[in-house]
């Protein structure tokens, strides 16, 4: 269910109406920009005179820091000081006209568009492009120049492969889009721009594939993003948390990724990209749960060691989501499950134990939740050995003070390691929630309450959509044809097709499948 957000706080330069439009005189225009910019040192106004007389007086704005210096000094003032002066500019020229063109064509840069209102201008201004204002003249020019310091295109530090590209996404927009086109040189590859955000104004750039794509989940990503009212969007997740289709549930209906690889798979195989500026993670929709437990290597290894590591991985996640419930019940109500040794030998190590399995259960994950979160805020270089330490001291502190069962911490120890082996953040910090709500179904019922549980959980992911994909697509409803990346991966000549669900426009990745099969066979 989608949820429109509105904003109770107005912009600080309300009394601008909208589309005001530039005044010919020139001090008036610098005067409003200094007003509604509050005098900000950081935006640069340069006023000098341009022609062979200097009676054309004009004005170059920019933002210090946002714009490319080194390209202003080369580019603009250069060009308007002395090259222009070799022309034919005066306030006495018969059209006026004439001389905004043909300070437009002299201008050696490759993004020049006109602006005629304050609305245009100052975002431009504020997003690092500068803006050339002339007396007498109710237009300007934005050139782009933008060039602004970034950390550049670095290795994934959330998802790292040992075979791949080692190239991610970095905080610049322009250069996310552009890795992606690097990886898709298909002019069918479109990019739309929209704005989001009263007073930051964000950047958002959709991007698809025309053709492939299914028009109405363009239409309904692009129809979800305008109607959002907000005033600020510092990151994607602003963006996932308000166009996602449930509002109440642990399971994220939206992918995010840093690696350009793994969006450029998804446009092909018909999904969109939302780029929101600001952010080196960029959201895929729709998105299905078996999308979760898929690496970028997975497509980059041979299928049959592939289909190895994403078994692992589904048998990661139930062991995360049901090890320690599966405890709690057996050692609670069904120890005849147990060979005789095992349960002598666990009841042993239980007896000096103070709590019942499930307060010793729950101590003891919340114990490792702490130290998991201590681990990923503390400073990089002490944040490991802390973590470390800090489990392994502990752990055994608690063991020989009787307060857990050395068998408790072997259980919760196998859990932790098997919710690190999901390769989504997101899915696996939805495991660690729902394994609460499990240990308490099987404290209160043992395995009667796992089951329930295990069928509310399966019952919720089969009512959840993305974008209108079901999310359990293809185990339910069952597409066959879809098995072939799904729990195993099939060899790529066999994955000829792209998802039925994400994609019902020119399904097939062959031109000729007679000629492919020829191949095969040879």
């Amino acid at each position: 269910m989608f949820q429109r957000f509105k904003s109770n706080s107005s912009p600080n330069n309300e009394h601008i109406k909208e589309n005001t439009p530039l005044q010919t005189n020139l001090q008036e225009n610098i005067r409003t920009i200094r007003k509604l910019v509050g005098n900000s040192p950081d935006i640069v106004i340069r006023e000098f005179g341009i022609g062979k007389k200097r009676e054309i007086k004009i004005a170059l704005v920019f933002t210090e820091g946002l714009s490319d210096a080194q390209s202003v000094n080369q580019f603009i003032m250069e060009s308007l000081m002395l090259d222009i002066q070799e022309h034919d500019v005066s306030l006495d020229h018969p059209s006026k006209l004439f001389t905004f063109q043909l300070l437009k064509e002299l201008l050696p840069v490759g993004n020049v568009k006109d602006v005629s209102d304050f609305e245009a201008l100052l975002p431009s201004i504020l997003s690092g492009d500068a803006a050339i204002l002339l007396n007498g003249y109710s237009q300007g020019l934005i050139v782009g120049l933008k060039g602004w310091e970034d950390r550049g295109v670095q290795e994934p530090s959330s998802q790292t492969v040992i075979r791949g590209p080692k190239e991610g996404f970095s905080e610049n927009i322009r250069t996310n889009t552009a890795l992606v086109r690097r990886k898709i040189k298909d002019p069918n590859l479109w990019l739309e721009n929209l704005t989001i955000g009263r007073v930051t104004k964000t950047t958002v750039n959709i991007m698809y594939i025309q053709g492939i794509a299914n028009e109405k989940v363009v239409e309904e990503v692009r129809k979800r993003l305008t109607r959002i009212e907000i005033d600020s969007i510092l990151e994607g997740g602003y963006i996932e948390e308000l166009i996602q289709d449930e509002t109440y549930t642990v399971f994220p209906t939206v992918f995010h990724t840093e690696r350009p690889d793994v969006i450029a798979a998804g446009l092909l195989e018909g999904r969109i990209a939302i780029f929101v500026d600001g952010t080196p993670f960029v959201l895929l929709v729709p998105v299905i749960f078996s999308q979760f437990f898929s690496a970028a290597e997975d497509y980059y290894q041979r299928s049959d060691i592939a289909t190895l590591l994403r078994l692992l991985r589904y048998l990661a996640f139930f062991i995360a989501l049901l090890a320690p419930s599966l405890y709690i019940a057996i050692t609670t109500f069904h120890q005849e499950v147990l060979p005789p040794g095992l349960l002598f030998n666990l009841m042993a190590q239980r007896e000096g134990v103070p709590f019942p399995a499930f307060i010793e259960a729950l101590l003891t994950e919340l114990i490792f939740e702490l130290l998991r979160e201590a681990g990923i805020r503390m400073p990089r270089a002490v944040g490991q050995a802390v973590s470390i330490v800090g489990a392994l001291v502990i752990g055994q502190a608690a063991v020989e003070a009787g307060i857990i069962s050395a068998s408790m911490v072997i259980v919760v120890s196998i859990t932790a390691i098997s919710s690190f082996i999901i390769p989504a953040y997101n899915l696996a910090i939805s495991v660690r929630i729902l394994r609460f709500g499990m240990m308490g179904l099987a404290a209160s019922f043992g395995f009667l309450g796992v089951i329930v549980g295990i069928i509310a959980v399966m019952q919720h992911l089969c009512q959840l959509r993305s974008f209108g994909v079901p999310y359990m697509a293809p185990f339910a409803p069952m597409v066959m044809t879809d098995q072939k990346d799904a729990i195993f991966r099939a060899p790529w000549w066999g994955m000829f097709s792209r998802p039925r669900f994400v994609s019902q426009r020119n399904v097939s990745r062959e031109d000729d499948s007679s000629t492919q099969q020829s191949r095969r066979k040879t």
